[in-house]
């Protein structure tokens, strides 16, 4: 072990951080704080893991890794929130305009 290898971490350069408690927490605080959320699973790719985004009624959105697709059906029905693949659905056109009216905002 390097000097600096210490100061790095222990992942090695390339490694996905998976989905970890305070990912699931955050999920959980955020869905039972709004109305109307709905559950979007991104597939795993080369550079991030599975990932959960959360739409709520009015557009606004959170995502955070979460361990597999199954991890994400059990979330949304633990919650009774529907769950969609990004992949074969897309996005909401509301989230879409939630961005467009926080870009406008200046707050994106």
């Amino acid at each position: 072990m390097g000097l600096f290898d210490r100061l790095r971490g222990k992942r090695k350069p390339g490694t996905l951080r998976g989905a970890t408690k305070q990912d699931t927490s955050h999920l959980d605080e955020w869905a039972s704080s709004r109305t109307g959320v709905e559950a979007y699973v991104e597939p795993r790719t080369n550079v991030t893991d599975t990932t959960v985004v959360l739409v709520a009624h009015d557009g606004e959105w959170t995502r955070r890794r979460i361990s597999d697709f199954d991890a994400a059906m059990d979330f949304g029905r633990k919650r009774s929130i529907p769950v969609y693949e990004v992949a074969r659905v897309g996005y909401p056109k509301r989230m879409r305009d939630y961005m467009a009216r926080q870009k406008r905002e200046g707050r994106a």
